[in-house]
């Protein structure tokens, strides 16, 4: 199928804030055409793969079993003693999540977005925004090496945390070495695992960072490593401290790796702004990444049917100006922002903890029972028995 020349709504990016973003959109009544530079939509994976289960409680998806191989009982939280705490559904909620084939997700939320009426073109690379009287007015594409414009009413970018349509749209998107990690997966196989929960390993075994273990079976599983790049003298040493980690655990002794990943991820703040006249950002685009987690896929869903609905709303009302996409940024602020900030807030001072200090912190929840876990009710169990340790964070308490 060719796209037209004019569409309501463009959305660059094909990941799963886009597609969310483009199937909400055009179930709410607007013309939509999704543009993915990759030839196919949801490869090459450079994901943990890891969702909450709160999506399902924003957004209509249900899980299936091409996508949906894992769901875990709980997450271990791993100190440098070794010593671990347990999360789970009791304290957590929602958050404990599944273990999903990111690739198959992708096309799944894709192919609802289709369902609902959206448009979709793949290996279309957008080169530039269109402009008219300083407007955005649409994009400019490439595809099998021609290049057209598409106008538009309305520019969604959801491009990753790389994303230039923010910039090319104004946006400061700059990120400091302390908010950018370094990533290595394996997907690996024959391993001993138990596949009731996700591992994370904290400490000096990943500088800034953390290790972990997504299983998707006893056998097979995500097994990474994020280091911030403030920590590290290149982005090679992911791959020594991963190594270095895989070698001392006996559960993978026999293992193989089938797959190997890498990249960068932001774990900044949000932005403070991801509107603009005639254009929004989502996902990753926008920072909304959990920046003490470094997961993407969730927010980027919850916030792409606010982003879609409110598009939508623009197009019927004629209206896409900076005033009435404010919808926007209250709806998806609502539902993330405090968490994403107390998030970075804790990841601030996490970064600066010693091995000795994030043991104390790992045997003070482990030993007080947490009921509500969040990052405030953490704080102030730890401060019963280390004040030290959140002077701080006095405010987030």
């Amino acid at each position: 199928m060719f796209f037209k020349d004019s569409y309501d709504v463009v959305v660059v990016g094909g990941g799963p804030s886009g597609s969310t973003a483009a199937r909400y959109a055009a179930r709410n009544g607007a013309n939509v055409l999704l543009v993915e530079k990759r030839q196919e939509i949801g490869s090459p994976v450079r994901c943990g793969e890891g969702v909450s289960m709160e999506i399902f409680k924003h957004v209509d998806i249900r899980p299936d079993p091409s996508w949906f191989v894992n769901q875990v009982t709980g997450a271990r939280i791993f100190g440098p003693s070794g010593k671990f705490i347990l999360i789970d559904a009791k304290n957590a909620g929602d958050e404990v999540g599944a273990v999903i084939e990111r690739d198959a997700f992708d096309k799944y939320l894709a192919t609802e977005a289709a369902r609902d009426g959206a448009e979709i073109a793949t290996k279309t690379s957008v080169v530039s925004l269109l402009k008219d009287g300083g407007e955005i007015s649409g994009v400019r594409v490439r595809r099998m090496g021609e290049e057209s414009d598409i106008s538009a009413r309305l520019v969604i970018g959801a491009d990753g945390f790389e994303s230039q349509v923010a910039r090319w749209a104004g946006f400061n998107t700059n990120l400091k070495t302390r908010d950018t990690t370094s990533n290595l997966q394996y997907r690996m196989t024959n391993l001993d695992l138990d596949p009731r929960f996700t591992d994370f390993y904290i400490g000096s075994a990943a500088p800034g960072g953390y290790v972990w273990i997504f299983p998707k079976s006893g056998e097979v599983a995500n097994v990474g490593i994020g280091l911030l790049l403030s920590r590290i003298k290149g982005a090679s040493e992911a791959k020594d401290y991963l190594d270095a980690f895989i070698e001392k655990d006996e559960r993978f002794r026999d293992a193989s790796i089938m797959e190997t990943v890498s990249g960068g991820v932001s774990v900044s703040a949000p932005l403070d702004k991801v509107i603009a006249d005639r254009i929004m950002l989502v996902g990753d685009a926008a920072r909304m990444i959990d920046p003490l987690t470094g997961g993407g896929i969730s927010n980027g869903v919850i916030a792409g049917k606010v982003c879609g609905e409110v598009a939508a709303g623009a197009v019927k009302e004629g209206d896409c100006s900076e005033e009435y996409l404010q919808r926007y940024e209250k709806g998806w602020r609502e539902l993330l922002e405090e968490k994403l900030y107390r998030d970075y807030m804790a990841k601030e001072k996490l970064v600066t903890l010693d091995d000795e200090a994030l043991d104390k912190l790992i045997e003070v929840m482990s030993e007080v029972p947490l009921e509500n876990l969040s990052t405030k009710e953490i704080l102030t169990a730890i401060r019963t028995k280390y004040p030290e340790l959140v002077k701080e964070f006095e405010d987030l308490i």
